[in-house]
């Protein structure tokens, strides 16, 4: 890694105040992962929760934005769980696909997996549309 090299890094934020934006600049490593536990914790996000997020992507942006819609109208019902979205994708266009989002909360103990298979066996997925599944995702782009 660079840990050892000097080098800057920029930031811009609407919330400088924020812990884990304090403790990023002021270079406390521990600080910051206490901070960001802490959150993780308040909000029951990996490791304290599960996470998923379905992302859909097409080159046709109507046939994305159906499955989306259908997907979010198909939601099973369940406790201790929340379904947010869809909404485009961070990344909402890579190489010429169109992509929507999913993001799929649930406490630790819920089957999630159960869920997520019978939540999608409820929809017909177009071969024009990718549907992909990532279970406490490391990235969200």
């Amino acid at each position: 890694g660079r840990a050892d090299k000097p080098g800057r890094a920029l930031l811009q934020t609407w919330t400088p105040e924020h812990p884990v934006l304090m403790a990023l600049a002021a270079g406390d490593r521990d600080a910051f992962v206490e901070a960001e536990m802490g959150e993780r914790e308040a909000a029951s996000l990996p490791p304290h929760g599960r996470l998923a997020a379905i992302i859909l992507s097409s080159e046709n942006a109507i046939a994305v934005e159906k499955v989306a819609r259908d997907l979010a109208e198909a939601i099973p019902n369940a406790e201790r769980l929340e379904v947010y979205g869809p909404a485009d994708a961070p990344l909402a266009l890579v190489r010429g696909r169109r992509r929507k989002r999913l993001l799929v909360r649930a406490d630790r103990d819920v089957n999630l997996q159960a869920f997520l298979r019978a939540w999608l066996a409820r929809v017909k997925v177009p071969a024009s549309v990718r549907l992909t599944v990532d279970v406490d995702p490391y990235s969200f782009l």
